[in-house]
């Protein structure tokens, strides 16, 4: 097995990113483990063939821009050294394939501040910024963390994280309308629902709202010149569907992507015990390791401590849901 933190190279300058740039689909991995990941015990539960097999077959697919260390990707549950090897061995895997945006988020500013400087020198691209979790945040708090964070980083991009339940709130409208003005700033990963189509409205080209890629089209739609990107938990499951969806929508082909975002709403909606976003939430990290690994694609390993339970109910859905992914990506790769 190969060390790739040790092998630090000529990848350390980022490439300059804007809100033009996030075009098609902003998609984001998990952290394949070790068999023991599962131990408190376990030093280094990052397991390096796997990660470089995802990162692969999703330049294959040619996935436009990744992104790591979310949620799902175990930001909270990875030590410092393991985020560090994992995103080194994404680095050296992409060679500049794709624009590549790390997760950094900490529960405080400067821990954030320390992390990213460590990645971008490692090459990263950009960052995946979400905010500290220990309090709520009010508009006039998120938005000098994220102008406190441009200041120590000029010139490095980033993409908001704005999950109402992971981050205890919404990032307001008018919020968005002062982190539009950060230039650093280029998108935010946004969950949806009523205010998506107003927050887009408000920021314009000056910022890159990216909505959930099940519920791309309807943006689409609405508003064309500007839902021109998504994010989606799904391409390390079925990247060519991810793919076929995304060109469908781009083009303009709004059958066709009625017929492939319908697919993909059935495969997604099998994780989502009584279609509760929430109650999903309090559970994400262990059912994507089931419905990664149901989907066949990569070998996600166990989760690490503590997020290690999971009832029944959700069990089911969770390999259901991968089950689904793995019959449309047969399809859609044949």
């Amino acid at each position: 097995m190969k060390h790739f933190i040790t092998q630090l190279t000529q990848l350390q300058n980022p490439m300059k990113i804007t809100p033009a740039d996030f075009r098609g689909v902003f998609g984001i991995m998990p952290t394949p483990a070790t068999e023991d990941a599962s131990r408190w015990q376990t030093q280094q539960s990052v397991n390096l063939s796997e990660t470089e097999k995802m990162v692969r077959f999703l330049n294959t697919a040619k996935i436009d821009i990744l992104a790591t260390t979310g949620t799902f990707g175990e930001g909270a549950t990875l030590t410092w050294p393991e985020t560090q090897l994992f995103v080194d061995c994404v680095v050296q895997t992409n060679k500049r394939s794709r624009p590549l945006f790390a997760g950094v988020t900490t529960l405080n500013t400067r821990d954030t501040i320390e992390r990213a400087r460590v990645l971008v020198d490692i090459g990263v691209d950009g960052l995946f910024v979400g905010r500290p979790m220990w309090l709520a945040m009010d508009d006039k708090s998120i938005v000098r963390y994220y102008q406190d964070i441009a200041a120590a980083l000029p010139g490095v991009p980033m993409v908001a994280y704005d999950n109402p339940v992971a981050f205890k709130g919404k990032i307001s409208t008018e919020a968005y309308l002062e982190l539009a003005k950060i230039p650093e700033v280029v998108a935010s990963k946004h969950t949806g629902g009523p205010a998506l189509a107003k927050d887009m409205r408000a920021v314009g080209e000056k910022m890159r709202i990216l909505p959930l890629a099940t519920a791309w089209l309807a943006a689409a739609q609405e508003l064309p010149e500007l839902a021109l990107a998504a994010w989606s938990g799904s391409v390390a499951c079925a990247p060519t569907v991810n793919m076929a969806l995304s060109q469908a929508i781009l083009a303009g082909d709004w059958q066709r992507a009625k017929e492939l975002s319908e697919k993909c709403n059935w495969a997604e909606s099998a994780m989502f015990v009584g279609g509760d976003l929430a109650a999903f939430m309090d559970y994400s990290i262990q059912i994507a390791h089931l419905r990664f690994a149901a989907a066949g694609l990569v070998n996600p390993g166990p989760p690490r401590p503590p997020y290690l339970e999971l009832p029944d109910n959700y069990r089911d859905g969770a390999i259901e849901c991968g089950r689904r992914w793995k019959q449309l990506e047969s399809e859609f790769s044949a």
